[in-house]
């Protein structure tokens, strides 16, 4: 199985890529979160970092671009190879409502006719690889059979399909029968994504389709960095492993960024991820988990330390607060390898 980080807007930024890859099972790909074309101007500076080579030092880095206008797509796309760039990624996955608004991530899909004339262009004019990241539909899964037509008329890189339609956002639950659907009649190498939070989920998943050979985690990886070293039998990472993940993360972020305000900002959006890996050694000792099985939404309780991170406002306090969480606090996976408690947070993929 190959495995692919996925582009997570303001997450999974070059600082959270390169850091992850250093501590972690290496992705086969890591995608960029979508860049917006700008048809007048080069690259600004967020998205000049974002793209850099040496910023993504030994890491195969596919950037994603977000647009439904062929022609800035294409200029983009360009840029990116004078950069070494040989494979970009179009965003038709965002269910993000200013998005969707303006016709484009998952929005483009309403639009089938100018899909696909947008992608009978690009493909024309551009000598890369192409691969598309893209929802079922924006509102009725019965939408993807058109959308799987279009598809297959182009030479596709792969197909990177998150089995949900744009108004679920990230509710409900992925549709399989529409995946199993493209598996089956797509043209284009396909890989699923979608609520794979658990080494039990990626095992059912190779099951119910044992031809798949590739999937992207999103914030399955993010709540715990280990997911797919578990998932390939490599065992449970180290809880000092986590700890300097953390701190290099954290180096980098002082580094780059000016103010207690913005570092605090980046850690607290981590850990509102990463806090579901770990749980307090005296609830352990209680009986914290005692799932066998995957735990439904919620039904854990909140990890105290989450709530504390949350409300610092000062990087010395914080940094306190991360001592003492590191040394009273074990990896839930240590217990149960399987248990989790899906988040309810949602992100930008």
């Amino acid at each position: 199985m190959q495995y692919y980080l996925a582009p997570l807007e303001g997450i999974t930024t070059f600082i959270y890529r390169r850091t992850y890859h250093k501590y972690f099972y290496p992705m086969k790909k890591y995608f960029t979160p979508f860049l917006s074309p700008h048809t007048k101007r080069g690259f600004n500076t967020r998205e000049h970092n974002e793209i850099l080579p040496e910023h993504n030092p030994d890491m195969y880095v596919v950037p994603q671009i977000m647009s439904n206008q062929a022609e800035g797509f294409i200029q983009t796309a360009k840029k990116l190879k004078a950069y070494g760039y040989q494979e970009v990624n179009l965003n038709l996955g965002c269910p993000s409502k200013t998005v969707v608004s303006r016709g484009r991530g998952a929005g483009f899909l309403a639009y089938p006719e100018e899909l696909e004339r947008f992608l009978d262009e690009v493909f024309t004019r551009l000598d890369m690889r192409i691969s598309v990241k893209t929802r079922i539909g924006k509102e009725n899964p019965d939408e993807f059979e058109r959308l799987l037509s279009i598809y297959n008329r182009f030479p596709m890189e792969e197909l990177i399909i998150h089995p949900r339609v744009q108004q679920d956002f990230y509710k409900n639950v992925p549709n399989r029968k529409v995946f199993a659907q493209a598996l089956e009649r797509s043209e284009n190498p396909v890989c699923y994504n979608g609520d794979l939070f658990t080494v039990l989920q990626i095992a059912a998943l190779k099951e119910e389709f044992p031809q798949e050979d590739c999937v992207m985690l999103g914030r399955g990886i993010l709540r715990n960095p280990g997911l797919a070293q578990m998932a390939v039998g490599g065992g449970v990472p180290e809880k000092e492993t986590f700890r300097a993940f953390h701190d290099d993360l954290l180096a980098q972020y002082v580094e780059e960024m000016s103010g207690d305000r913005n570092v605090l900002f980046k850690m607290k959006e981590l850990w509102s991820y990463l806090s579901d890996s770990f749980v307090v050694d005296e609830e352990f000792s209680q009986g914290y988990s005692k799932m066998q099985a995957p735990a439904q939404r919620g039904e854990l309780r909140p990890f105290r330390y989450e709530k504390i991170i949350r409300k610092c406002t000062d990087l010395k306090r914080y940094e306190q607060i991360i001592e003492e969480l590191f040394a009273n606090c074990s990896l839930r996976y240590g217990m149960d390898a399987v248990s989790c408690r899906i988040p309810e947070r949602e992100a930008v993929l």
